[in-house]
C-alpha cells in the first residue's frame, strides 16, 4: 500500500489491482481515495480534451464532478475476472459519463457536431499542406458539400454555440473588458444620443402644447390620453360631435405648424 500512495501519479497495474483486492477487503475509504488519487491524471486528461471537441455552456468543474462520479463507480463495480484492468475499465466508464454530459448540456445535434469537427479537420489538413487558409469551395469539397451547405451548416454549429457575456476577452491594469462590454446594445435607452434626442423632442411638443387654446388641450388629452370618443368629448364639453372633429383637426394643423421645422427630429425619436 505504501508503493501506491508514494507513486500515485503512475502506478503499475499490478500495484492497481493490489491496492484494489485491499480496499475490496478492508473496505477502507482511505484506500478508495488512494486509488482515486492515483488516476486523477486520466480523469483531468479525458475531461479536457472531451470539452475541447465539444463546445458546451458548462464549467470544467462540472464535468470534473461527473468524471469523479464514474470514476468511484468503476472502483465499486469493477470485477477482474472479466479480463480488463482497472484503469481499462474506469477509463471506459469516466469517458462515456463525460460523454452523456456533454450531450446533455448540448442542445445541438450529434451530426451537426460530428460536420462541425470534420470542417474544422478538413481546415486544418489543408491548412497544413498548403499552408494558408482553404476557400470556402476549396473547404466544401475537401468534406463533400455544397458551398451553400457548408455556408449553412457553419451557420447553424454558430447558433449553437453557447458561452459566458461574462468571460473575460481583455484585462489589464486600467480595465477589464467582459465580452458583454463589447456587445452593442439594441436598446435605444442605453443610447446618450437618442436619450437627448428623446428629451429634447418632448420639451419642444410640450412647448407647443401649452400654445393651444384651453379647449384644444382638453380635448387631445380626452382623445389621445384617455382614449374617449369623439361623442363622448362633446357630451364631457357641452358641444356637437363635429364641433370635436373641427377642433381636433385645428389642434393637429396647430402643432404640425409648429413642429414642422423639426420633422427631422421626431423621426429620429420614433
Amino acid at each position: 500500500m505504501e508503493t501506491i500512495a508514494k507513486r500515485a501519479t503512475r502506478a503499475s497495474p499490478e500495484e492497481v489491482l493490489a491496492a484494489w483486492r485491499e480496499y475490496r477487503r478492508s473496505g477502507d475509504p482511505q484506500l478508495r481515495d488512494r486509488l482515486v488519487f492515483t488516476f486523477m491524471p486520466m480523469v483531468r486528461y479525458i475531461v479536457y480534451r472531451k470539452v475541447r471537441e465539444v463546445p458546451s455552456q458548462c464549467d470544467v468543474e462540472d464535468f470534473m464532478s461527473c468524471a469523479l462520479e464514474a470514476l468511484i463507480r468503476s472502483i465499486e463495480r469493477f470485477d477482474p475476472d472479466r479480463g480488463a484492468s482497472l484503469e481499462q475499465y474506469a477509463w471506459t466508464r469516466v469517458q462515456g459519463a463525460v460523454l452523456d454530459e456533454l450531450r446533455r448540456h448540448d442542445w445541438a445535434p450529434r451530426s451537426l457536431r460530428r460536420d462541425e469537427r470534420a470542417i474544422n479537420q478538413a481546415r486544418e489538413r489543408f491548412a497544413a499542406i498548403h499552408e494558408r487558409e482553404p476557400t470556402r469551395a476549396e473547404l466544401a469539397a475537401a468534406v463533400g458539400m455544397t458551398a451553400l451547405e457548408l455556408v449553412g451548416r457553419l451557420d447553424q454549429a454558430a447558433l449553437a454555440e453557447v458561452g459566458s457575456l461574462n468571460r473575460i476577452v481583455r484585462s489589464d491594469e486600467s480595465a477589464t473588458i467582459e465580452r458583454i462590454d463589447t456587445l452593442e446594445s439594441s436598446d435605444r435607452d442605453c443610447d446618450p444620443v437618442a436619450s437627448a434626442e428623446r428629451a429634447e423632442a418632448k420639451a419642444r411638443f410640450r412647448r407647443a402644447f401649452a400654445r393651444l387654446s384651453r379647449q384644444e388641450r382638453e380635448v387631445a388629452v380626452l382623445l389621445y390620453v384617455e382614449g374617449a370618443t369623439l361623442r363622448d368629448i362633446g357630451v364631457r364639453l357641452g358641444v356637437s360631435e363635429s364641433r370635436v372633429s373641427q377642433i381636433h383637426t385645428q389642434l393637429r394643423r396647430r402643432l404640425y405648424e409648429q413642429l414642422s421645422a423639426e420633422l427631422a427630429l421626431f423621426s429620429a425619436v420614433g
